[in-house]
């Protein structure tokens, strides 16, 4: 994006609104999904270009990261640091990039007249699961120094609050706008519980593999969280 005039940021503190900024994203590919769709675009063109947006705006930053985590752990233990910092992309990491885009494009497309609202909702705990990734897991290029957002955190219990403030901003907007049911209530605690733990697990279980996290594990965990979600979504929100 360009330099914004007068406003020289930072981005010290950054972590903390990621969240924010992935719905802001989320809402840019549900008004594109949904002006393709009001001119009768196919839903799998819809989709194609909505994730094209995504990685538009962010530069791809995350799906490289996400390659070059895939190389690393495909590597092994002894060679994990090396493939990661390798600028080639190997064979594991391809194949992660093409499975990532067929789990997107497949939810995406079974979503179909939810597709708007599940964008927000996976770029939002996508990005939740990095706060997790920076606050309980070491930095594992240890002859480097910390990520900025290592180097400027001030505890998980402190980055987490404007997440939480957007998820009680969420619960009362649902409430409002929807009939106070049974039904309604189990799918409002089905967004949350499986946004959380997705964000909570994912980082887990890249944490296990690499022995730690660094910046391109912190989008492979982003990428695979939005997915994930985009998954369950589809199955809950379009069970048939």
């Amino acid at each position: 994006m360009p330099q914004w005039p007068l406003i020289k940021p930072g981005f010290k503190r950054i972590a903390r609104f990621a969240p924010l900024i992935g719905i802001f994203i989320g809402f840019l590919q549900s008004f594109f999904w949904l002006s393709l769709r009001y001119f009768n675009w196919p839903n799998i063109s819809a989709a194609l270009i909505s994730i094209g947006i995504s990685i538009f705006i962010t530069g791809g930053l995350h799906i490289d990261g996400l390659m070059d985590t895939a190389d690393g752990i495909g590597a092994g233990p002894s060679k994990q640091i090396e493939a990661m910092k390798d600028s080639r992309v190997g064979a594991i990491g391809v194949q992660s990039l093409v499975l990532i885009l067929l789990f997107q494009i497949a939810a995406i497309v079974k979503l179909d007249f939810y597709a708007p609202l599940a964008f927000p909702l996976a770029a939002f705990w996508g990005r939740v699961s990095q706060i997790f990734a920076i606050g309980n897991y070491k930095y594992i290029f240890k002859n480097e120094s910390d990520s900025i957002h290592k180097k400027y955190w001030e505890g998980i219990s402190s980055e987490i609050i404007p997440s939480l403030l957007i998820i009680c901003l969420g619960i009362i907007f649902f409430l409002f706008s929807t009939k106070l049911n049974l039904s309604n209530i189990f799918l409002l605690i089905s967004f949350i519980l499986s946004g959380f733990i997705s964000s909570i697990l994912i980082p887990y279980f890249i944490n296990k593999s690499l022995g730690g996290h660094n910046g391109d594990s912190y989008g492979a965990g982003l990428v695979i969280t939005e997915t994930t979600n985009l998954l369950i979504l589809s199955v809950i929100l379009v069970p048939n």
